[in-house]
């Protein structure tokens, strides 16, 4: 079915709310079973986002899916809008966002194709903007457990149903790239005990957390990073033919999971900014009040507090 363009700057009153988002990383650009779509560019306070969102219906399920890189693979991982990014999904109604990243292993027993689900993340960029807040507005939520454990959940429970090795747990450190580690890095990394190694996540997960999204991330393993004796560096060659393998695992592996998730969130990630706006609501800006109007307008409304 041919898809309809739509261009949207907020969501009318009238608009169905989409509940789950579904962001595509390295090799999952598109999501193929997904019916009667229309793609919306949606204008955010922060800029554009990767791409057009594409609205659809998927096992039953109204979702939207990103490109985080845009189909083509034009953004490098430190040019991605994500601010936009989880902004817009924010702006259609999505409560819960399933994040799909390339990933280098870390240890022996986590091989290329297979899945794993992080708990944890270590953030290791630099050149990102990682918050909604400021100029203005300070905010501070809590990250203790960067991943939402319902979420998370499903998502394992889809891989085991859908026959995926998958490991659940463990620390995704998030390098700014764009060129891959160094053998001292690597060997840094594994001292530290981190299971995988991507360029993404740990931003969304930040960003995410703001708007009081749900967010849980599948990393798909498809190299073993450079310090393995057997593979003696990262060959983008060797990425490209893991990525084709495993978008395909994923696609599967997200029809299960959106087919599962329940209707009803079990978490307090909807009401993570209850308590972490610390500017006094009387002196927050006019400006500042426009910008996080979708993200965080309740709890800067008069009354508030």
């Amino acid at each position: 079915m041919a898809r309809t363009k739509h261009k949207m700057k907020v969501p009318s009153a009238s608009f169905d709310p989409v509940r789950i988002g579904i962001i595509g990383g390295s090799g999952l650009y598109n999501m193929p079973g997904l019916k009667d779509t229309r793609e919306l560019r949606i204008k955010t306070p922060f800029g554009a986002p990767s791409d057009a969102l594409v609205v659809g219906s998927l096992e039953g399920r109204r979702v939207v899916f990103l490109a985080r890189h845009a189909r083509g693979h034009r953004f490098l991982p430190s040019e991605i809008n994500y601010r936009a990014n989880i902004h817009a999904m924010k702006q259609l109604g999505v409560e819960r966002i399933i994040s799909v990243s390339a990933v280098g292993s870390l240890r022996e027993d986590l091989k290329p194709l297979d899945f794993l689900i992080p708990d944890q993340f270590y953030d290791r960029t630099s050149h990102r903007v990682s918050t909604f807040f400021g100029e203005g507005v300070a905010a501070h939520v809590g990250f203790d457990k960067p991943v939402c454990a319902q979420l998370s959940g499903v998502l394992g429970d889809a891989c085991d149903r859908v026959k995926v090795r998958v490991h659940r747990g463990g620390t995704y450190i998030c390098m700014e790239g764009p060129q891959f580690s160094t053998l001292a890095e690597a060997q840094i990394h594994r001292q530290l005990r981190f299971e995988v190694i991507g360029m993404t996540n740990v931003t969304e997960a930040k960003l995410a957390r703001e708007a009081e999204i749900c967010f849980a991330t599948v990393a798909m393993i498809t190299d073993y990073d450079c310090w393995h004796p057997d593979y003696a560096s990262v060959t983008l060659k060797e990425i490209i033919s893991n990525l084709s393998s495993n978008a395909e695992h994923a696609q599967n592996m997200i029809r299960e999971a959106v087919r599962s998730i329940p209707s009803e969130r079990a978490c307090k990630c909807g009401s993570a900014l209850a308590h972490a706006i610390i500017t006094d609501l009387s002196v927050i800006p006019a400006a500042a009040r426009k910008r996080l109007r979708v993200i965080a307008g309740k709890y800067l409304s008069p009354g508030a507090r």
